[in-house]
């Protein structure tokens, strides 16, 4: 690491549902050059580090979702993902059969959140702010563009449940690691107690909820 590096951030809109996306060694590969530098983190961070699954690190929520990532210069050195609404049931997330057994893909009977996931930072980077600094990124943004996240949460689901949906009015999810719970909770983030703690990959999490105040 340079020994004063000098930070910049770009942010990659959705990529689309007719996307291929891949892995970033994957050959060919036309995936953004944002999402390219966003994956080669993940992959660093998510799959050499804490062994999670290669196959499942792109997911169906990487087509419909805004990425963030921040350059040391131009080295690609962390990255946050902000999903939008509609969220899977949570009972998807702490019961995996209940993934293949339920009839509802996405949860139309609470209010809409959107979702950050997938912050991670180079080990090297560690220390320095740059986690709070995407998630504080990703606010700012999601709090001046609610009608562009109405616009991408219309996308999903059938017709009938996505015109009966309510708009999204500022609440923010995390599924926390338990160990960036206490960061989570310096950003205004509030731990909800009755979702319990739940296992992603072998890792604990918790669930944590902030409401924003939209422009």
């Amino acid at each position: 690491m340079a020994p004063n590096p000098i930070f910049s951030t770009s942010i990659q809109p959705p990529p689309g549902p007719s996307a291929k996306l891949v892995l970033p060694t994957s050959i060919p590969n036309t995936n953004p050059t944002t999402f390219n530098d966003a994956m080669k983190i993940r992959m660093h961070v998510f799959v050499d580090e804490q062994n999670c699954s290669a196959e499942a690190e792109i997911d169906s929520d990487d087509n419909r979702s805004w990425h963030w990532v921040i350059y040391d210069g131009t080295t690609p050195v962390g990255v946050i993902r902000l999903v939008p609404p509609p969220q899977p049931p949570h009972s998807q997330i702490t019961n995996p059969k209940a993934e293949a057994e339920a009839e509802a893909v996405y949860d139309w009977t609470h209010e809409p959140c959107i979702k950050l996931t997938r912050v991670a930072i180079m080990p090297e980077y560690r220390g320095l702010g740059l986690g709070r600094r995407l998630v504080e990124a990703a606010l700012e943004w999601a709090a001046a563009h609610a009608a562009e996240i109405d616009e991408a949460a219309a996308l999903i689901g059938a017709r009938a449940e996505r015109e009966s949906a309510p708009p999204w009015k500022g609440l923010v999810l995390v599924h926390a690691q338990v160990d960036v719970e206490r960061m989570y909770a310096r950003l205004g983030f509030v731990t909800e107690e009755e979702l319990g703690t739940w296992y992603e990959e072998g890792i604990e999490h918790r669930g944590m909820f902030r409401r924003l105040a939209l422009s």
